[in-house]
């Protein structure tokens, strides 16, 4: 131990032989180490938010479908009532939530305004247990939980609650009455009138460009649906990864499909993927920016301290104990300069924590057609500190490595001849 501490009082007495260069060096490499720290907070964040958005909002960890829904949108492609009974009782036991919505498309009128519209039909008790979605309005209020006693300034109503596109383009505000005329399901032509009582705020493209939400109950008048279901959408509320979630269901679901979120957008899921990339990507620059300093330091100082190798050779020295004195002083330069670059680091992601950057630009942020938060915030785990400040070691040792050898191979004798 008393060996450890004279070296260690050595090697910093070195170090500061030259102290404006060592200073420069030790900034360099703590301004990196925070800089790391920062970047992996933010892209960390971002990730994070990514999945939350995509999982708590309306898609879920994962989702049932009958085979070939999602490829063809067939009205009569349903969930057969037995299945969907096992899938609830199930999701129930492994502490799963869910969500059985239907789908029907229709068109909506309003005045001379008419469009396109994709009709979900939801639980709103379901639907407020298990997701944001209710959550998302812009103006007025979602779906009332009972369809009885339903009304609007007094009087009984049919509630719909549209996408914020869809109301833009249908000139409909809360309280607007709409017409809906769909194809139903044994081929007559379903009409209703509804009001609507919500506008969302921004889901996602698909949400917010043709969204129509009903009560399921409307939903199975309007398109005489007999309780079709379309879609099971699964989530845990972030308790458990969404590859558990599919696999607690999984056993079950023979005959239909089981998708993550991943599986369903796997655009977002590649993009998610490629933020680890980019990370690491991103330290290599830095790293090898760090260690470039260090070998420029080390170098300067062997050349410096030419003389005193060749005297400590000429002693006896072995090369390996000069190898790892020079190395030990790196060492020790890198571990001082990264503990001081990662309390800068931890101070400016708790910023961006707390405080975050704005990048809505005055409008919404969309990535993949899917609403993200506007305003990008960090989010640190204890890796995202440990990983950089133990590579910038690493760096720092082999980036000295170099000097290190040139002093340990030194000729005793033209060391102490050298000027």
């Amino acid at each position: 131990m008393g060996r450890i501490v004279a070296g260690l009082r050595i090697a910093w007495r070195n170090l500061w032989r030259n102290g404006r260069r060592t200073g420069i060096t030790a900034a360099a490499i703590a301004l990196n180490t925070a800089v790391l720290i920062v970047s992996f907070g933010l892209m960390h964040g971002i990730v994070v938010d990514m999945v939350r958005q995509i999982t708590t909002i309306s898609v879920g960890d994962a989702q049932v479908h009958a085979q070939g829904f999602r490829a063809a949108r067939s009205f009569y492609k349903a969930i057969p009532p037995a299945a969907l009974d096992a899938l609830l009782a199930q999701a129930t036991t492994a502490g799963v939530l869910a969500a059985p919505r239907s789908f029907g498309f229709g068109l909506v009128s309003s005045g001379p305004k008419s469009a396109g519209a994709m009709f979900w039909g939801v639980d709103p008790v379901a639907e407020r247990r298990a997701f944001g979605l209710p959550g998302r309005i812009a103006r007025g209020q979602f779906l009332a939980d009972r369809v009885e006693g339903r009304s609007y300034l007094g009087r009984p109503v049919r509630e719909i609650v549209l996408g914020r596109k869809l109301a833009k383009t249908l000139h409909a505000e809360v309280g607007s009455e709409l017409v809906a005329v769909v194809q139903a399901g044994d081929g007559s032509l379903g009409n209703e009138l509804f009001t609507v009582t919500g506008v969302l705020a921004g889901v996602g493209e698909e949400i917010d460009r043709a969204g129509a939400l009903v009560h399921r109950q409307d939903f199975d008048e309007l398109f005489v649906a007999q309780g079709r279901v379309h879609e099971l959408a699964l989530s845990s509320r972030g308790a458990l990864p969404a590859e558990e979630v599919a696999a607690r269901l999984g056993p079950i679901s023979a005959g239909l499909e089981l998708q993550t979120w991943g599986e369903l957008l796997p655009a977002i899921a590649d993009m998610v993927r490629m933020f680890d990339g980019v990370m690491w990507l991103f330290a290599l620059v830095f790293l090898l920016a760090a260690g470039l300093g260090v070998t420029n330091t080390m170098l300067m100082a062997t050349y410096e301290r030419m003389r005193e190798f060749g005297v400590l050779k000429a002693l006896g020295a072995s090369p390996w104990r000069i190898l790892g004195g020079v190395t030990g002083e790196a060492l020790l330069l890198g571990m001082l300069a990264s503990l001081a670059g990662s309390c800068l680091g931890l101070a400016g992601t708790w910023y961006l924590t707390r405080v975050g950057i704005d990048l809505s630009g005055g409008g919404d942020l969309v990535v993949q057609g899917m609403a993200m938060q506007s305003v990008w915030r960090a989010s640190l785990t204890p890796a995202d500190v440990i990983l950089p400040v133990l590579a910038m070691w690493l760096a720092c040792v082999l980036a000295a490595l170099y000097p290190a050898a040139k002093a340990a191979r030194i000729d005793p004798v033209r060391a102490m001849t050298h000027v």
